[in-house]
């Protein structure tokens, strides 16, 4: 038997869930995965390679993820000052459990693609999405 204790995910109060609502949040992943890719690295490099985010959303984010042990800054006191992001071993494990996913979603895309032009073809005559619907997550 394990020492730790047993958690409800199902639970509205479970601290399990963080994980579940880092999963969630896309910006997270793909600063995740970057690292893991070619970390460490600097801000601005996140920033140019992570495609779409916010300089405000790209700096709650790391602080986010290294509030949470995933990342870790690294400040170098030079002139001007650098400042680095690179993964945790707790990160990096995180990470890992990402790629499974991002299999996952790569080997099962064209699946989904189809289920979703078959539930679209099953709908009322009305005005239907074409192509990849893609749904935009929540502003985080």
């Amino acid at each position: 038997m394990s020492d730790l204790p047993a958690y409800d995910v199902y639970s509205r109060d479970c601290p399990a869930r963080l994980f579940f609502d880092r999963l969630a949040e896309r910006w997270v992943l793909l600063i995740i995965n970057l690292l893991r890719q070619g970390g460490p690295l600097r801000f601005s490099e996140i920033k140019r390679r992570v495609n779409g985010i916010s300089q405000k959303v790209l700096s709650q984010k790391l602080k986010q993820l290294e509030r949470d042990g995933l990342i870790a800054r690294t400040l170098y006191p030079e002139v001007p000052v650098r400042v680095e992001y690179h993964l945790t071993a707790l990160g990096g494990s995180f990470a890992d459990t990402i790629e499974q996913v991002g299999q996952w979603a790569e080997q099962n895309v064209e699946r989904m693609l189809a289920a979703q032009t078959q539930y679209d073809a099953q709908l009322p005559e009305a005005p239907r999405p074409t192509g990849l619907r893609y749904i935009r997550p929540a502003q985080d």
